[in-house]
């Protein structure tokens, strides 16, 4: 493990939290995991589904962790607090749903991409996007050590070629060849409505999917 690196805070406590959860404890790293209540109402669920993982408040999953994942409905990122994730590492593996969002231009403009929107509402936290185009079942299903065969493939975007080598080796770590797309602008290419959106494929395959993205 990245001894650099060893606390993960996840804000949602939703499919796409715990799994990530569960593959970050697995994987060794020390995870705080906060819903949107008090941490009493996700101990016993997380604790079952998550053993070893930490139910938290937002405020003390985001201060004691390295790295910050954003697991929430996208549509709630202003209700969080900027000056908390001052320098922090946030990977942005949130997507739009119209059903729980609304439509998508009452949140965010369609010419900017939604990490490029929480990086401005978060400045100056270092905003990445990834773990947003695959499923939260493939997440859990498909995870395989490094090397191993017939590994899949999670596309990253970011600013900062030191936020992209981070994130990329706490992706192989959690069981996933890291495939770098570009600046955070790119990370449009992830989104829902796109050829790579849903994709749980090899990085040779990811990269033909990126080609054809809107």
């Amino acid at each position: 493990m990245n001894q650099a690196i060893g606390t993960i805070g996840i804000l949602g406590a939703g499919k796409l939290g715990i799994t990530l959860a569960q593959l970050a404890a697995k994987a060794g790293y020390a995870v705080y995991i906060a819903g949107s209540g008090s941490p009493k109402r996700i101990a016993l669920t997380i604790e079952v589904l998550a053993p070893g993982v930490i139910a938290a408040t937002s405020h003390d999953a985001i201060e004691r962790s390295d790295i910050i994942i954003l697991a929430l409905p996208l549509g709630k990122f202003r209700t969080l607090t900027p000056k908390l994730f001052s320098d922090k590492l946030v990977i942005d593996a949130m997507n739009h749903w119209w059903e729980v969002d609304g439509p998508r231009e009452d949140t965010i403009p369609y010419s900017q991409s939604s990490s490029e929107a929480v990086r401005a509402f978060l400045h100056p936290a270092h905003v990445v996007k990834a773990l947003s185009h695959m499923s939260y079942h493939d997440l859990h299903d498909e995870a395989k050590p490094h090397g191993a065969q017939h590994r899949k493939a999670i596309a990253i975007a970011g600013d900062t070629v030191n936020d992209i080598a981070i994130v990329s080796l706490f992706i192989d770590i959690l069981g996933f060849d890291p495939l770098p797309v570009g600046m955070l602008s790119e990370g449009k290419k992830l989104e829902p409505g796109s050829a790579a959106f849903g994709a749980a494929v090899s990085k040779k395959q990811l990269q033909q999917l990126l080609v054809k993205a809107l």
